[in-house]
């Protein structure tokens, strides 16, 4: 395919970001209508010809659901008009948390959202730092899964900070804890957290040693930040000498900001894969932005070139 056939389009969930990837790779950010009846049903044309274009459809699919059906209804359009191939870039990819039955007659969303956004049409997903990485097995079209990880271990490198310790908040986030303690020759350590009810977590203990270092504590998603409050006061009381927060994707629900206010984070960092919806950005927070990652991730997905080279 040529490059004058990519086509990059947006919903109403987090457009700044659409802008950033197409300033990014030097194309016009496409012309989508989306408008709301008085009711508030949702209603999506595409204003200009996407006839045989490769077509990149941007949006997160945070609450609330308008987000996510807008971005069902675009896939549809698009379709519908005759595009070539439709690829749904999800920078968050929202209700990925219900990822299995972990108790009778719950439902598991995030293969009924993968499901839907699979039955409307689309070809390719491209999504940062799923939940959960069987998620991408519930898909039957491929998925390209980027990682915040080198964006951050830039940003950790820049503070020059020694004896460092990469901090997993829980079981569930190893992996990618160790990956982050590889890439900046740093120790590694977890902890043993229970989660007694939705939204609230209750840390216990700290498997490794913290003590006199500067801890970076890694997790994907921050929502009520219940876990990572409880994380940060625990390593504090073990004798860490600093805590700095790497998370993906900042929801920052209730009194989230609050939490870690109350915890003494020194810094935190999060990507730009959500609008932050504060009132007031405290200084200690900072954006770390990941258009550069997704556009080039955009730009190989239309060249037909390797993804996975991009992390080697």
């Amino acid at each position: 395919m040529a490059l004058h056939q990519l086509r990059i389009f947006t919903g109403t969930a987090h457009r700044e970001f659409a802008v950033a990837i197409a300033h990014k790779l030097g194309v016009p950010l496409g012309n989508c209508d989306i408008k709301r009846f008085a009711d508030g049903e949702i209603w999506v044309k595409f204003v200009e010809n996407i006839r045989g274009n490769d077509v990149f459809l941007i949006q997160p699919t945070h609450p609330p659901a308008d987000h996510l059906f807008e971005l069902l209804l675009m896939v549809d359009a698009a379709k519908r008009a005759s595009a070539q191939r439709i690829t749904v870039v999800i920078p968050y990819f929202g209700y990925a948390r219900q990822d299995r039955k972990d108790q009778p007659r719950v439902a598991i969303s995030a293969r009924l959202v993968a499901d839907l956004i699979s039955v409307a049409g689309v070809d390719r997903v491209l999504a940062m730092d799923l939940h959960a990485a069987q998620i991408q097995g519930f898909f039957n079209i491929p998925v390209d899964h980027l990682y915040a990880a080198p964006v951050f271990t830039d940003v950790i490198r820049h503070l020059n900070l020694d004896r460092l310790c990469v901090v997993s908040p829980d079981v569930g986030n190893i992996k990618i804890a160790r990956a982050y303690a590889k890439r900046l020759n740093a120790e590694l350590a977890m902890i043993d957290k229970r989660r007694t009810a939705h939204n609230v977590a209750e840390a216990m203990n700290i498997l490794g040693d913290v003590r006199d270092r500067n801890v970076i504590l890694i997790d994907d998603i921050v929502d009520t930040a219940g876990t990572l409050s409880a994380a940060t006061k625990a390593v504090r009381e073990a004798g860490a000498k600093s805590v700095q927060i790497c998370c993906t994707h900042p929801v920052l629900s209730g009194e989230a900001i609050e939490r870690l206010e109350v915890a003494k984070v020194d810094r935190m960092y999060v990507s730009d894969t959500l609008p932050l919806r504060i009132e007031k950005k405290p200084d200690w927070l900072h954006v770390a932005s990941v258009a550069t990652e997704f556009a080039e991730a955009i730009k190989r997905i239309h060249y037909n070139e390797s993804i996975s080279s991009l992390f080697d």
